[in-house]
């Protein structure tokens, strides 16, 4: 049955499923109704951390159309601010579960080639950009940035703030493998002003860790954990994953325990993406051991049960944070924004990605880089960019991507908003949509009213699947193989 209520009801619901999943009743912590939404709902789709997601870009948006798309935008009168993503894609040991780009090496000389050409690209960059444009936000991600020596980070630290304008409240963060970090990295790091530090962590079940060739101590995560803490970085975020072989509902509770007695600012818990058709190494997982649909969903209760207990606010998909946390403070605002990192509080800037695979989205453009390394270094010593696929926004487009954002970091959304902002009549522009979205209303898992849809607090499991219904180019290109992850 469809929920229609007042205007004044929705503000109400809304605010209140920002928080927390209404506790259930008894002592089983599964729901057979959910179990059975899960099966209904559980097929692929985007994460929506773009939109349109990257598989819709296009061989044909090259480095030219890449080099004029950046000197279109920034020919423009703007005073907003840059978001810089620099991608680091060395590893030195392989884990199972990873989907991330990146390249396995012990030997270390590729670092100061791959520095080379990164600088050439950071060159090209700062030659186009605006120099009235300031960087609001920085993120080194990978792969493993710290497999990078303490010199080169200081290096690569200096030649960014040589070459672009950082602001002094600027958010610089930073993914940490703690298994190979050493408090000199983590000195460099705060002497060229990294201020919050992301470590990966995933699982301490030690059986978990053997499963997915990631054998990481809690002794060396609290260890590194300290060391930030006594350096000054502001935020710690700890990065978990549910879904991994031989996890259960009890050892995923003791590492919910150690990771709440840590307690960080926030904690990422994302739904393993099993997609072995992509990703080859995941082919060393054993599929009988991961947990079943029914033992995700309690691992899943669980955690939203023992984070929001503990005090931490449930975000959205993946995300908890503390009530203090600036991404908290944005979804209350509605100022909170999906970039390729997740959730971030940075919204409005145009973000360009340095490196082999990094992704831009600047004005109505996408763009994404080479994803080898022998590509990247020939498109920099041709003296170009190494963009290998783009994508230019349509109006609809635009549409669109405001609709999902909003429903995904405010769980509402305001349709009278959405008409005066596009100048269209919502009902009528988005008649397909909502017919799509007809199931999951009458499953109660979002309501629709006269003026504003709100996502139900169980909803908020399905916010992909919300988000599929509003994605124009979701059935455009039929693939023999999926490109996605299941959505739930």
């Amino acid at each position: 049955m469809r929920v229609v209520g007042n205007r004044s009801g929705v503000r109400r619901f809304a605010a209140m499923s920002i928080y927390r999943i209404p506790e259930r009743k008894g002592t089983d912590p599964v729901n057979t109704d959910l179990i059975n939404l899960i099966k209904k709902y559980d097929h692929p789709g985007p994460r929506y951390t773009s939109y349109p997601p990257a598989p819709v870009f296009s061989p044909e948006f090259g480095p030219q159309a890449f080099r004029e798309a950046v000197t279109e935008v920034e020919r423009t009168p703007s005073h907003a601010d840059l978001s810089l993503y620099l991608h680091i894609p060395f590893c030195d040991t392989l884990c199972y579960f990873c989907g991330c780009t990146t390249i396995i090496t012990q030997n270390t000389e590729h670092l100061n080639r791959y520095l080379g050409y990164l600088y050439r690209e950071i060159d090209l960059l700062a030659g186009v950009v605006n120099d009235q444009r300031r960087v609001l936000q920085l993120h080194l991600g990978g792969g493993t940035p710290t497999y990078l020596a303490p010199s080169q980070i200081t290096e690569l630290g200096n030649y960014l703030h040589k070459s672009f304008a950082v602001r002094g409240d600027a958010e610089l963060s930073v993914e940490v493998d703690p298994r190979d970090i050493t408090h000199a990295h983590l000195k460099a790091l705060r002497d060229v002003r990294f201020n919050r530090i992301s470590l990966g962590v995933q699982d301490f079940d030690l059986n978990v860790q053997r499963a997915v060739n990631r054998n990481q101590s809690e002794l060396v995560t609290r260890q590194v954990i300290d060391w930030s803490r006594e350096l000054g970085f502001s935020s710690l975020n700890i990065d978990l994953i549910y879904g991994l072989p031989l996890q259960t509902v009890d050892s995923f509770t003791r590492t919910l325990e150690k990771v709440i007695d840590i307690s960080p600012e926030r904690i990422a818990v994302y739904n393993f993406a099993y997609v072995p058709w992509i990703k080859k190494q995941q082919k060393l997982i054993h599929g009988e051991d991961l947990p079943s649909a029914e033992t995700k969903l309690q691992i899943l209760s669980k955690t939203i049960d023992m984070l929001t207990r503990a005090g931490y606010i449930y975000i959205g998909m993946d995300h908890f944070a503390r009530p203090d946390d600036e991404l908290t403070v944005a979804q209350k605002t509605k100022t909170l924004h999906r970039n390729f990192q997740g959730y971030s509080t940075r919204a409005g800037s145009d973000l360009y990605g340095l490196g082999m695979s990094a992704i831009s989205h600047f004005g109505t453009y996408y763009a994404q880089n080479v994803k080898t390394l022998q590509e990247y270094y020939h498109a920099l010593e041709q003296g170009d960019f190494a963009t290998h696929v783009g994508y230019k926004m349509t109006f609809d487009d635009e549409i669109r991507k405001f609709v999902i954002m909003r429903l995904m970091c405010d769980l509402t959304l305001s349709k009278r908003t959405v008409e005066e902002k596009y100048s269209i009549t919502f009902d009528d522009y988005f008649r397909e949509s909502m017919i799509k979205l007809t199931p999951l209303l009458d499953d109660r898992l979002i309501i629709s009213e006269d003026e504003a849809l709100a996502v139900t607090p169980e909803g908020r499991l399905f916010l992909r699947n919300i988000a599929l219904c509003f994605d124009a180019h979701a059935s455009t290109s039929p693939r023999p193989t999926p490109v996605y992850s299941r959505t739930v």
